[in-house]
């Protein structure tokens, strides 16, 4: 199980109102959101592994040379991402329970956190299972491989497991050309234009009959016919903008992680470090479900 842990614990910070706080007054909404969401996740999926997958770099250099506007709305005058402060001051204490606990966290300097889930989902030799609410990971899916998602957009009651059969039925695409839909359509939340004039409906006819952007800027140069309706030409004006997203949308398969095994803790390594943290932070109930929940790990793989 491999989790995109900035896109739970900002859901655990919206989700969980922000009077729960510690004794001294400190926001632990999310930090107890957070460990409420991977108590149940361990408890309900029992994985023989977890990771929580880190963004070292929230906004890759890479992607911002491709696309200058790449989550450009979304930074500070000094780079650093928009965070409300009380979510913020939650992280590091996230971090620090993760570590008391033994649980795995895995990053790589100069990639986001979807690079580090695509490159330990395919170096996986287990079947994987990535929990995120970013829609982006659906280019994982890969059903040889065993690697699909759960999908926590609408909460983790709502949980959708996405296989490649999932993603086809949802958009009318192949499930592992997520990707190229994305790069068609755009993405506001990311910064992403898109192609002007392509919606949903001709983007996914594109990728049904062309498969890529590669495949599409090549059937442009090689003058294919079978185009959807005037899109042919919408493609050619925004040339420049494909030739330059591909890097953008698809997760990294080789990037540089920093990782553990992701082995569940039989005990955790750090049990004074984990008692001060739930003594400063009144973690108590939230910390017990997780203990709990790793107690009841299946047998070592």
């Amino acid at each position: 199980m491999l989790l995109d842990s900035a896109s739970m614990y900002f859901r655990a910070f919206y989700g969980v109102p922000e009077t729960m706080t510690a004794p001294d007054g400190t926001p632990v909404n999310a930090v107890r959101g957070f460990l409420d969401m991977i108590a149940r996740l361990v408890r309900d999926r029992r994985p023989a592994r977890l990771v929580a997958c880190l963004d070292v770099s929230w906004r890759p250099a890479f992607r911002v040379a491709a696309i200058s506007s790449y989550k450009e709305h979304r930074a500070n005058p000094d780079g650093s991402e928009q965070v409300p402060e009380a979510l913020m001051a939650q992280i590091p204490v996230i971090l620090q329970v993760l570590a008391a606990a033994g649980i795995a966290t895995a990053g790589a300097e100069g990639y986001e956190a979807d690079d580090v889930i695509g490159t330990l989902a395919a170096e996986a030799d287990l079947p994987v299972e990535v929990v995120t609410g970013d829609r982006d990971l659906f280019q994982v899916v890969d059903d040889e491989r065993g690697v699909r998602v759960l999908y926590i957009g609408r909460g983790l009651a709502k949980l959708e497991i996405m296989d490649e059969a999932a993603v086809t039925a949802k958009y009318q695409i192949p499930g592992r050309s997520y990707a190229a839909f994305a790069a068609l359509r755009g993405d506001p939340s990311d910064g992403l234009p898109g192609v002007p004039g392509v919606g949903a409906k001709t983007a996914a006819a594109l990728v049904r009959s062309f498969g890529s952007i590669e495949g599409m800027l090549a059937a442009i140069d090689a003058g294919h016919g079978g185009w959807p309706a005037g899109s042919r030409a919408r493609l050619v004006a925004a040339r420049a903008y494909l030739d330059a997203c591909v890097p953008v949308v698809e997760v990294a398969r080789d990037a540089p992680v920093r990782q553990a095994d992701g082995r569940l803790p039989v005990r955790p390594p750090d049990p004074a470090a984990l008692a001060g943290l739930d003594e400063r932070f009144d973690l108590s109930s939230s910390l017990g479900r997780l203990m709990s929940a790793l107690a009841l790990r299946p047998a070592e793989h």
